[in-house]
């Protein structure tokens, strides 16, 4: 399963000519957008779209003012699309890197089923795979929960400063982000650093570091706020979590020792 037969490149390309694979084909747009030609329909793609295309459906491609691409042909996919299909790349371009990938181990080695190569298939497959059930977003609100994801860690994210950036009102981004993810940005923020911060706290090794380091590490400046909004979502106070959560973890027969070192 998820087998990458063939990797390649088309640089600066107007049109491919109608025809089809024995194996699926996946397509990265890396520049320009054009437009894939079907039997009875046509689906359009610009620079960060990928497209899934199964196996034995004729198509063409065409562009009026060109496009680059990475294309894969990959057997036996574990995929539950049966038609062809645009996905976006997120704005992490997690999907462009596995494809990347794949094209170097790829051209280091034609042919030939490398050990990465084999991972490159499992990873794109995983990736493409995610889409069909991860819940249906906006393009602003996947930008939005990205950058939380990426800097909820970091103390000095700004989260107004860059929902300002987009040209949408202040009001409609947060209604729109509420209404798709369930919470707001702001919401969204907390709780996944209230979630760092728990389970940092009942790890192994929770009692490495104090209370403020923690809330500092999971994006908190301030260790008495951290605190209060801690114990209101776990109804604890984050040493007590700490302790009741560190000496659960502890073996009751000795046979595993955590060493803290100076």
């Amino acid at each position: 399963m998820n087998q990458i037969i063939y990797v390649g490149k088309h640089l600066l390309t107007f049109s491919v000519t109608r025809h089809a694979h024995s194996n699926w084909e996946f397509i990265y747009c890396t520049g320009g957008e054009g437009a894939l030609v079907f039997d009875d329909f046509t689906l359009p793609y610009r620079e960060g779209d990928i497209a899934l295309i199964p196996p034995y459906v004729p198509h063409s491609n065409q562009s009026s003012d060109g496009f680059t691409n990475i294309h894969i042909n990959m057997a036996d996919p574990t995929l539950f699309f049966k038609s062809p299909l645009i996905i976006r790349d997120d704005s992490n371009r997690f999907i462009f890197n596995a494809f990347s990938g794949a094209f170097y181990q790829y051209s280091s080695a034609p042919g030939q089923q490398t050990p990465l190569l084999a991972a490159y298939g499992n990873l794109i497959a995983c990736h493409l795979s995610a889409h069909d059930s991860e819940p249906k977003l906006s393009a602003v609100t996947r930008e939005i929960r990205s950058s939380i994801i990426n800097n909820y860690p970091d103390c000095n994210y700004e989260l107004d400063v860059y929902l300002r950036s987009f040209p949408f009102s202040y009001d409609y981004l947060r209604k729109l982000f509420k209404k798709e993810i369930g919470v707001t940005p702001h919401r969204f923020l907390t709780d996944m650093r209230l979630q760092a911060a728990a389970e940092s706290l009942g790890s192994d090794y929770a009692d490495a570091g104090s209370i403020s380091e923690v809330a500092r590490m999971c994006g908190f400046r301030e260790p008495l706020y951290f605190s209060r909004i801690f114990k209101n979502k776990y109804g604890v106070s984050p040493s007590v979590y700490q302790r009741d959560r560190s000496g659960a973890a502890k073996p009751a027969d000795g046979s595993s020792m955590k060493i803290l070192l100076p």
